[in-house]
């Protein structure tokens, strides 16, 4: 994977039962957040909500960064971690994958 454009990532938030309406909100403003910053492609996030026969919830949200050093410029800055904690605090579990295209 090269690391000098940018990096598609699919991120899985597993939701705390009753708090998905405040996740949301603070979904809304993530990928604005961060293209806001210049964090990102120009290309805007796609999210996606899913459910399991018991109820759970969880959103997909897939965007690419704008390059490496865009990630650890996230993880410094206030206006994001100002997302980001409340976004943590509401979910179970979260998990972030880099993805690029198959070619086999």
């Amino acid at each position: 994977m090269t690391t000098d454009g940018p990096i598609e990532i699919l991120c899985r938030y597993r939701l705390k039962p009753g708090t998905e309406d405040q996740f949301v909100e603070l979904l809304k403003v993530h990928w604005r957040t961060l293209a806001d910053l210049r964090l990102t492609s120009d290309r805007p996030s796609r999210i996606k909500r899913a459910s399991d026969h018991a109820g759970n919830v969880a959103y997909i949200e897939r965007f690419a960064w704008a390059n490496a050093s865009a990630v650890d410029s996230a993880h410094q800055s206030p206006d994001v971690m100002k997302g980001w904690e409340p976004m943590g605090a509401l979910c179970d579990d979260m998990e972030f994958w880099n993805v690029e295209d198959f070619k086999g």
